[in-house]
């Protein structure tokens, strides 16, 4: 039995293991999310892919000359809400038959985000694959919905893998496309800053592409009528921001502790703890630390969004599976935070977790969001108080490693040993980074 048991565990691990195993699971995931939700009947006089039918609409509202942010209720439930630029670069898939815009829209987000993961110099191969299967499930989520979440997702990565491998222009037009998309994904400019040879070239880039992109509609409309769509979108989001507080920390706030402060203040009180750890100059150079501060990126736009929805998750969870591959030892409450990641946030929307549970906790107590909350404060006091140099080990080739057994990050060794080995790697990769950027 025992036997067997193994044997079945070992063909397991081989299989999420296997190359071929991720990109066969998000393409999979892509074609029934899209032929589910096409298929799918509805009482309602709208489609369950309205997201992707608002996006469509948008597109020849724009060409039409009309109001692309009222609503528009006979063609389609809810507003839109993205930029001018983003109808305009839904073209390709509103002329195609709905079907297959719909399904090639639902593969542009599920590639965006396995490409940026898979591309992420920073971590490892089995970190990415970490990350790429803990957003499987949010990502079919967000797929269901129409939604442009793994995109944005994708997008941040992408961003922060361009400066990586110093590509400010590159960078900046993967962040600002962001930003067209949905304009929280403004805080990822942060991570340019931890670039300091790139800061000037980044700007200056961000400044051009950024007036491209906000007039790049001017080829089908006039200035004026292009005027008047800004003009009614910012109307559209102010009264937006009073709708509601969703799956945020605002939500939390006011479904456990019946506190409700002014929005303004929570997110301003949260950009001040998001900033912090940019005082630490020195840490800059570490890759461990950029990476924490991407994942930062990645939880604070949701978990500080007051319109943050179920299918907005994937964006937290890719960032929680980044802050896991940071940790250097699986401490029990890491390993409750990511278990309370992984049974609240990512399985309760679905069928797997007990609906009267969900109906009865997790929906009026925005469970959904708090483990992501509490992911994101546990990595904000990380990333203020934790040296993220390399320890020397980690230098070593790996078969060396497994050869005598030597953890990647040795807890048991004497402290006076470990303190030089960990101030050694610092002195190493203070110099390898410093010079790279």
């Amino acid at each position: 039995m025992a036997t067997t048991l193994s044997t079945s565990s070992t063909r397991w691990q081989r299989l999420v293991h296997h190359p071929a195993s991720l990109p066969a699971v998000y393409i999979l995931l892509t074609v029934a999310a899209t032929v589910v939700q096409f298929l799918k009947s509805s009482n309602l006089p709208y489609t369950n892919y309205n997201n992707y039918i608002i996006f469509r609409n948008a597109f020849y509202h724009l060409l039409q000359g009309q109001d692309m942010y009222i609503l528009h209720l006979v063609e389609q439930y809810d507003l839109y809400k993205y930029s001018p630029t983003f109808a305009l670069l839904m073209g390709p898939f509103a002329v195609l038959p709905n079907f297959i815009g719909l399904l090639g829209w639902n593969a542009l987000n599920a590639a965006a985000l396995y490409w940026a993961v898979q591309q992420l110099p920073t971590i490892d191969v089995r970190a990415r694959r970490v990350v790429l299967w803990l957003s499987a499930i949010e990502l079919l989520t967000s797929m269901q919905n129409a939604q442009s979440n793994g995109l944005v997702a994708g997008l941040i990565i992408g961003g922060a893998v361009a400066l990586e491998r110093a590509r400010p222009s590159r960078a900046a037009l993967w962040l600002l496309l962001s930003v067209f998309v949905k304009l929280f994904g403004l805080v990822a400019f942060v991570l340019f800053w931890l670039y300091p040879r790139q800061r000037v070239r980044f700007v200056l880039w961000s400044v051009g592409l950024g007036i491209v992109l906000a007039l790049l509609p001017l080829v089908v409309v006039p200035p004026a009528e292009l005027l008047a769509q800004y003009q009614s979108w910012g109307v559209m989001l102010t009264a937006d921001h009073s709708a509601s507080f969703g799956l945020s920390v605002m939500g939390w706030l006011e479904t456990w502790f019946g506190f409700l402060p002014p929005k303004t203040a929570v997110v301003l009180v949260g950009a001040l703890l998001f900033c912090l750890p940019l005082l630490r100059f020195k840490q800059y150079q570490h890759a461990a630390f950029r990476t924490g501060l991407l994942a930062a990126v990645l939880l604070w736009v949701v978990v500080f969004n007051h319109k943050a929805e179920s299918p907005t998750f994937v964006i937290a969870v890719a960032g929680v599976g980044l802050w896991w591959s940071l940790q250097p030892s699986r401490r029990w409450p890491d390993l409750l935070l990511l278990f309370s990641v992984v049974l609240f946030t990512v399985l309760s929307p679905t069928d797997l977790f007990p609906r009267f549970l969900r109906k009865a906790y997790v929906v009026p107590y925005v469970l959904k969001a708090v483990p992501c909350i509490f992911v994101w404060a546990r990595l904000t006091y990380e990333l203020l108080t934790r040296n993220f140099a390399p320890s020397l080990l980690l230098l070593l080739p790996k078969q060396l490693l497994r050869r005598f057994q030597l953890p990647l990050f040795p807890s048991s060794l004497c402290p006076r040993i470990r303190s030089i080995i960990d101030e050694a790697g610092q002195v190493w990769s203070g110099g390898r980074f410093r010079g790279s950027r």
